[in-house]
């Protein structure tokens, strides 16, 4: 069994997947995922029929970050034949004085030469009628929003990386790095790795990776969940008939169109308990769910109906809910991405910049803003804010 290797990733979710697949297109045999649980597992972040994907965010760096994540997620749908993103339109809601200004959206969208329509209330409902705004609401329309279909891009990457000649393993969770010389050895127990270059996307567990280092930054770890209504009216919500969706006030609620289960999907962002990964539980939130649900009732009501099922997941939060795309100060040769909470959408890109980082040592964008250096991660005790 080969146990030397180029490069190593650890953590297969969205992040390190694409990761896998962007480094082993370059360097095939040379590279090893490595995954403590079995692939596609529920106890992280990645694991659902959809994320949201979208041009439209609250600063030019994330929209033009945004367009080449479109670009990246092109290649491999191309290379691996399977329909990955699938554009139903998205749709940001506005109430009067909301927690996330307009200004910052449309002012982002201009900077970068992207097309967007501002939307009164009327407009929305006759584009839309499942919705049931107040006069005074305003939304922003963006015709490049859709789905990321979250499972199959994740099994998407390993399949590709597999074909490019990589080497993954599940059920190998990782008990100790160390540095020897120049280069990283990896034990996960029974077996022990070495490579030059280590890559690490633990998402919850990244402080856990940290440690073998000495380091730790200030991570908020919260249980999430998204519910899906089994609504009598599920033709009205079929992807070419309804949007992805997000209410831009605290709380902020997302939803989607029907995929992937005969229900519709709507969560609360940012709206479960803080938790380890050791602490989580897999039990639905009755306070969450009920605020999910009442929103539901008042602005999509026909959307309301039984719920099919609720599915719990992570965040690993930053403090000020930007990316960490770096390597380890001190440590060259290791690099880590933490996603906030926000990155699927952004999954394959960024594995494709940690792959340039380890390759070729260089950083094809500015990165600096997810430095893991920044001075908000060196508090002990930062402010935090979490909209986005």
């Amino acid at each position: 069994m080969k146990t030397e290797f180029e490069y190593i990733v650890i953590g297969l979710g969205g992040l390190g997947s694409a990761a896998t697949l962007w480094l082993s297109r370059r360097a095939g045999r040379e590279v090893l995922g490595i995954e403590q649980f079995e692939l596609g597992h529920p106890h992280g972040e990645s694991q659902d029929h959809s994320r949201i994907i979208r041009l439209s965010y609250h600063t030019p760096e994330y929209v033009r970050l945004a367009q080449q994540a479109y670009r990246a997620w092109s290649v491999v749908e191309q290379e691996s034949a399977e329909k990955l993103i699938i554009k139903t339109g998205g749709l940001d809601l506005w109430p009067p004085n909301a927690a996330i200004p307009i200004s910052d959206y449309t002012s982002s969208l201009q900077s970068c030469g992207i097309p967007f329509e501002i939307l009164d209330s009327r407009e929305i409902m006759r584009r839309f009628p499942q919705f049931h705004l107040n006069s005074n609401d305003t939304g922003l329309f963006q015709s490049e929003g859709g789905i990321a279909a979250a499972a199959r891009c994740t099994h998407a990457h390993l399949r590709l990386a597999r074909e490019y000649g990589a080497t993954i393993r599940e059920h190998s969770p990782v008990k100790d790095i160390r540095r020897s010389a120049e280069e990283f050895v990896v034990s996960t127990g029974n077996q022990t790795f070495r490579c030059r270059r280590l890559l690490i996307a633990a998402g919850p567990w990244s402080n856990h990776m940290l440690s073998f280092f000495g380091m730790k930054l200030p991570l908020t770890i919260t249980q999430e969940q998204v519910v899906y209504f089994s609504s009598p009216h599920l033709i009205q919500f079929l992807p070419d008939r309804f949007p992805i969706w997000i209410w831009m006030d605290e709380p902020s609620f997302y939803g989607f169109p029907a995929f992937g289960e005969p229900a519709i999907k709507i969560g609360q962002d940012v709206g479960g308990r803080e938790v380890t990964p050791e602490t989580r539980n897999y039990e639905p939130d009755q306070e969450a769910l009920e605020r999910v649900q009442s929103f539901l009732e008042r602005y999509i009501p026909s959307a309301a109906g039984n719920i099919h099922y609720v599915k719990t997941c992570l965040y690993t939060l930053t403090p000020d809910r930007d990316f960490v795309i770096d390597e380890l100060p001190n440590h060259p040769g290791c690099f880590i991405a933490i996603g906030a909470g926000h990155a699927f959408k952004f999954a394959s890109l960024i594995g494709k910049l940690l792959s340039e980082m380890a390759i070729d040592d260089s950083r094809k964008m500015d990165l600096s803003q997810f430095s893991i250096q920044r001075e908000i991660l060196t508090m002990a005790n930062p402010p935090k804010n979490f909209m986005v």
